[in-house]
């Protein structure tokens, strides 16, 4: 039987060898937060905890949070201090200087949740920076995706466990909770591949490939494949996907005090 849609599951091994492109691409929305020594910093869905290292080796106090206790636990191996949590719910007593987060948000289908509790945690002037996916960010993939299951008459666009906003839809999201919006932006970013588009599949589109028995999931990933190759593969067999990226600053404004 077909496992759950929906549900993403994270091997930190299997994340590094095939996806550690997500993090060695995000110092770009590092060196957008600045981060200062001595001030806190919360990663909202720190992942393995590679770029929250490099936020502690800035000499910022960090904190970081994740949804899978697998990748924590990975995390917590390079000496960070890291927690289970939901990025939907965040409840930590303590109030931050900065909340940071790279190619998580786009995880959390509740925006509005989580930008309400980035305001919760932040100090008055504190600032929310993040990069994620936006809209049009893996247009191919997903539609090769969904146009397989559609073959196997599964709606896989009701599976889409990514919420891709548009620079307006998230701006307004963050102007509507106080925030006060310094830069925001969509980036084109076709990112070359590591290895084979079945290995991207394999380690981030788990909620497409659930959809169907276990058994049948080869041949769901060679149709997918199949459709992708004349797009995102090139003469010498190197594969980039067609990302777009959503990076953002904001601030909370001085005079809030809830």
């Amino acid at each position: 039987m077909p496992s759950p849609p929906g549900k993403q599951s994270w091997d930190p091994a299997h994340y590094a060898r095939h996806a550690r492109f997500v993090s060695d691409l995000g110092m770009a929305v590092v060196s957008l937060l600045k981060p200062l020594p001595q001030e806190w910093i919360l990663d909202l869905g720190c992942g393995d905890g590679v770029l929250t290292k490099k936020l502690a080796e800035a000499g910022s106090r960090v904190f970081g949070c994740d949804g899978s206790a697998a990748q924590v636990r990975a995390a917590r191996k390079l000496g960070l201090d890291v927690c289970v949590m939901d990025g939907e719910a965040l409840g930590f007593a303590a109030r931050f200087d900065a909340v940071f987060s790279n190619a998580a948000l786009h995880w959390m289908l509740r925006p509005d949740a989580v930008i309400d509790g980035v305001w919760r945690l932040l100090k008055p002037g504190g600032r929310f920076v993040a990069e994620c996916g936006a809209r049009g960010c893996i247009a191919s993939i997903q539609r090769a995706l969904v146009e397989v299951l559609e073959r196997r008459g599964i709606d896989g666009k009701a599976i889409d466990p990514w919420y891709f906003p548009t620079v307006d839809e998230y701006a307004a999201r963050l102007q509507r909770r106080g925030f006060k919006v310094d830069f925001i932006a969509s980036i084109p970013r076709p990112t070359p591949l590591p290895g084979d588009i079945i290995d991207w599949l394999n380690t981030l589109a788990q909620s497409y490939l659930r959809a169907v028995a276990e058994k049948e999931r080869a041949g769901l990933l060679r149709e997918v494949r199949q459709l992708l190759l004349p797009i995102l593969c090139d003469a010498s067999g190197r594969w980039t996907a067609d990302y777009v990226r959503l990076r953002f600053a904001a601030r909370k404004s001085v005079e809030s005090n809830h």
